[in-house]
């Protein structure tokens, strides 16, 4: 008898087999074809797949915790104190060097320079102007000097001023004379705003030719004489009105009593009380 198992198939049944086979793949591929037909169907747009394919990445910000218009007002701020600071520095080094240095001390009178005197002498100036040599410039307390150079008669005003490194300038503004005075037995100057002066030294060559204020007083304070020498100033101003110059004819004049000033003038005949 024939043995027939999965290993042997008759040559009497072998075209029978093969046609089989090739049946059973045919019906395989149709089947195969519908269901990718079936697939091709499913229309899927790109972009979905790709988000179906893959996940999207998150990229972190990092946010300030400040506002912006907040953190610009902070960066200005900080701009403007380190410029601040950067000044503050320097300017605590140049005060430190302006005072410990050698450069800025007076070493002697002949760093104090002044200008303007005629009947005060460098004497007087330098009695208030010399304590300051051995000082640093900028320890010399200008306004103070100021005002003590102004407690001299003649001196009407005063300017003191630093010359870096190391000179001290004073400019001086005398006083201008216009009349004598005759007080008791001695004889002064004064100007316009009744201010006593004492006649200046011989050899100062100074000269003048003033008429002479009777009736004012050393005692009087200066109120009382500067309302007197405005009623002189008035009365000089009259005799020279039109260009006569009729002033300098003017030998006295008595201010005793405001209300009846007595004038003595010059004249070729004799002096004229007017």
């Amino acid at each position: 008898m024939s043995r027939f198992d999965d290993h042997f198939t008759p040559e009497s049944e072998a075209p029978q087999a093969r046609r089989a086979a090739a049946t059973l793949r045919a019906k395989n591929s149709k089947d195969d074809e519908a269901l990718d037909s079936r697939f091709d169907d499913i229309d899927v747009d790109d972009d979905q797949e790709s988000a179906f394919l893959r996940g999207q990445k998150r990229v972190p910000v990092r946010r300030s915790p400040l506002p912006k218009k907040t953190a610009n007002r902070l960066k200005k701020f900080l701009i403007v104190g380190g410029i601040a600071a950067g000044v503050v520095v320097a300017g605590a080094m140049f005060y430190r060097y302006g005072t410990t240095s050698w450069r800025f001390r007076i070493d002697s009178g002949e760093q104090i320079e002044i200008k303007g005197l005629r009947n005060v002498t460098r004497t007087q100036a330098m009695e208030i102007m010399g304590g300051d040599i051995g000082r640093n410039i900028f320890f010399v307390p200008l306004s103070d000097r100021k005002k003590q150079l102004e407690q001299i008669p003649w001196v009407e005003s005063a300017t003191v001023m630093r010359l870096l490194p190391n000179t001290l300038r004073v400019d001086v503004r005398e006083r201008v004379p216009v009349a004598f005075v005759r007080i008791g037995s001695k004889v002064w100057l004064m100007d316009a705003n009744g201010v006593l002066l004492e006649m200046p030294p011989k050899s100062a060559g100074m000269k003048y030719s003033f008429p002479v204020i009777v009736g004012a007083g050393d005692s009087e304070p200066l109120s009382v004489r500067s309302a007197r020498m405005k009623i002189f100033n008035s009365l000089m101003q009259s005799f020279d009105s039109e260009g006569s110059r009729r002033s300098r004819d003017v030998s006295e004049v008595d201010l005793s009593d405001p209300e009846d000033v007595k004038v003595t003038v010059d004249d070729p005949q004799g002096a004229v009380l007017i």
